[in-house]
């Protein structure tokens, strides 16, 4: 904890806002005030709940409030544009490294977009929207900008079997990237390349709460009906030309509250977030009760943050509802708690008569709450006329759908049945497991070739050695676990600063690390062995690092001389002993330690680089590092992972002398 910063505890700016009982709403500082809200509290505790009259000033002032805004700001249009609609219906979108696992077949080095799409179909009840996340966090590594990351064969393809399954593609937005290559034009004018080549419906908007009015039209024009989504809460002002935001680290009052900017547009769709979080019983609350989606995010920049099967299952009764009755979600007549019984709330949207009463239970015991007289819809068997009673399950959801006289069941619920709610709300843990180098079958090194690389060596002794390593705390995490858990958003200098772990390596028999890094003439060789030429002349550069070289290739080449790569502790050893060089430039190594968790894949950096980009601390380190410091890059496939800032060297167990 720094300056009275506590990362387990809600900032002032994540708390929800008081809505006074008494005043006009419908101008001034106080209704101004309200614009910037996260989340319009309700009244009362669940120990000293509102009574009816409470309630009914409430929900007066929510209407005064929202009359006022939409006289200050007028009334959101592009909502109305049929290329627009897409948006209100896209309830739950999961934020998707290209890399994943799920997502990238390693071995075949193919995009699996629809392995992907079966498992959230499995576990979540399905998507209607992905955020290709490309770049970051490894972007900085090299001159690449945030567009090359997207420059991958295959990508377009991935993008159009996600939209023959009906699921909208958003691209990542970095307005941070200032220190990579540049390319002359805009970045609203390279965007709408890549909008243009993936067919993408959405941008995520990241580190922005908001773009630009220019920019705005530059991705309408690119793809119209476009959906801009910010990161945290969009002001009021600027629902009318963003379709979505994300409700990120939004902190519900005690009796769950109003979202702001749901309230003010119906049509505008939220995402309710917290990255960090084990338990996202509160999000899917508050998504329920506000007709709204979530985020969902299992995989942060390479850290394993998974969710329960528990919140997973309450996903799956969510989402049949709000895709089947979204109509009521964004046109019928919203009455907010409506039920306030706690620990049982709901809301009601009535459309054509028949109300959906969206109920949940913040207690952690089931309740079954009794409806009064009428025909109601349980989800569970027919019609039930007279009073009717729902389970509400514990930290969960329920819904019921009350059919006033004369009115006809709709055909989107005729056919609806909710799957039981699951008790399990453990974190389904994964540990990364280092991999083993895949056996090389092609052709050796000729003897000279192998024996001029053993030449000149550094001695790693056999035994056990305890290393200082340092890195720097990023969202990446180091070996295993999430940097951060249940934390609302991390500050400096929890966020970037610098960290130090110790690490014990055992050396069996001893290595013999190679001095220097390949050099490219080196590299060369190899290459004419299997058959491939250099990507250019390395005549004149012959002593330079051997770089653009992939770790899958760099193993290859370890195995073509008869060694392989150092782990990264081998390295470090090596690296504090007399004899150890470094070629020029000074290029980071690739190391023996890969780890998989079955949904991402990293290698441990050692050494650093010349390179280093500048502008922001969200580009990787660079820069020329000390031995102990350690980089966990995150590994991508399709030979993206070759830079011109990466090379290697080798090394030799103790039997292979």
């Amino acid at each position: 904890m720094s300056g009275g910063f506590d990362p387990l505890v809600p900032r002032p700016l994540d708390l929800p806002t008081e809505v006074p009982r008494t005043g006009d709403l419908t101008s001034g500082e106080t209704a101004e005030a309200l614009d910037e809200a996260k989340i319009l509290a309700a009244p009362g505790t669940q120990a000293d709940p509102p009574d009816q009259a409470t309630l009914d000033v409430w929900r007066k002032q929510l209407h005064a409030w929202r009359d006022g805004a939409l006289a200050r700001y007028g009334t959101p249009t592009r909502y109305d544009a049929p290329e627009a609609q897409w948006a209100n219906r896209c309830f739950t979108v999961a934020q998707t490294w290209l890399w994943d696992e799920l997502f990238f077949d390693f071995d075949a080095q193919v995009f699996t977009p629809e392995g992907f799409l079966a498992d959230a179909q499995e576990r979540f009840g399905g998507l209607d929207g992905v955020v290709l996340w490309h770049a970051y966090p490894i972007i900085g590594i090299d001159e690449r900008n945030q567009w090359d990351f997207y420059d991958v064969p295959g990508l377009a393809e991935a993008a159009a079997t996600l939209h023959e399954h009906g699921v909208a593609v958003f691209v990542d937005y970095n307005p941070w990237d200032t220190g990579t290559r540049r390319t002359g034009n805009t970045d609203a004018e390279d965007l709408a390349t890549v909008v243009r080549h993936l067919n993408a419906d959405g941008v995520f908007l990241d580190t922005l709460k908001k773009a630009d009015p220019e920019f705005v039209a530059a991705m309408e024009a690119a793809r119209p009906g476009i959906g801009l989504e910010g990161e945290s809460k969009l002001v009021t002002e600027r629902v009318a030309d963003h379709a979505l935001s994300w409700a990120q680290w939004f902190a519900d009052s005690e009796i769950p509250g109003v979202l702001r900017a749901r309230w003010f547009e119906r049509r505008h769709m939220q995402h309710h977030i917290r990255r960090w979080n084990r338990d996202h019983a509160a999000e899917l609350r508050s998504a329920w009760l506000n007709g709204v989606g979530v985020m969902v995010w299992e995989v942060v920049f390479g850290v394993w943050v998974g969710w329960n099967e528990r919140d997973a299952a309450t996903l799956r009764r969510m989402l049949p509802v709000q895709r089947a009755m979204h109509r009521w979600l964004t046109d019928g007549e919203w009455t907010p708690l409506a039920v306030c019984e706690p620990p049982v709330f709901a809301s009601t949207f009535e459309l054509d008569g028949v109300t959906l009463y969206t109920l949940v239970n913040t207690c952690d015991e089931d309740v079954t709450y009794q409806a009064g007289p009428g025909t109601w819809v349980t989800f569970d068997g027919p019609l039930q006329h007279g009073e009717a009673e729902v389970v509400v399950p514990a930290q969960g959801v329920a819904v019921l759908v009350q059919i006033a006289d004369g009115a006809d069941l709709p055909n989107e619920v005729a056919d609806l049945r909710l799957e039981s709610p699951v008790r399990d709300a453990s974190f389904p843990h994964r540990r990364s497991v280092r991999l083993t180098a895949p056996a090389w079958t092609g052709p050796t090194a000729e003897r000279a070739t192998a024996d001029a690389l053993r030449a000149e060596v550094v001695e790693v002794p056999a035994g056990e050695h305890v290393l200082t390593v340092r890195h720097r705390q990023r969202e990446t995490g180091m070996y295993d676990g999430a940097p951060y858990v249940e934390e609302w958003k991390p500050l400096p200098p929890r966020l970037h600063d610098q960290r130090t772990l110790e690490r014990v390596a055992q050396i069996a028999d001893g290595v013999r690390v190679a001095a220097r890094e390949v050099s490219a003439a080196e590299y060369a060789q190899f290459l004419a062995t299997i058959g491939e030429a250099p990507d250019s002349d390395v005549d004149a550069v012959a002593d330079r690092p051997a770089t653009g070289v992939t770790f899958a290739r760099a193993r290859q080449f370890a195995a073509w001389v008869g060694g392989r790569l150092p782990t990264e502790d081998e390295w470090q050893l090596a690296a504090t002993q007399r004899g150890f060089e470094r070629r020029t430039p000074v290029v980071w190594n690739w190391t023996e330690s890969e780890h998989s968790d079955g949904r991402s894949r990293f290698v441990m950096l050692k050494g650093g680089a010349d390179h280093l980009s500048e502008g922001s601390d969200w580009y990787v380190d660079g820069g020329v590092q000390a031995p102990e410091f350690a980089l966990k890059f995150l590994l991508p496939g399709l030979g993206v992972d070759a830079s011109p800032s990466i090379g290697f060297r080798i090394c030799w167990d103790g039997e292979n002398r």
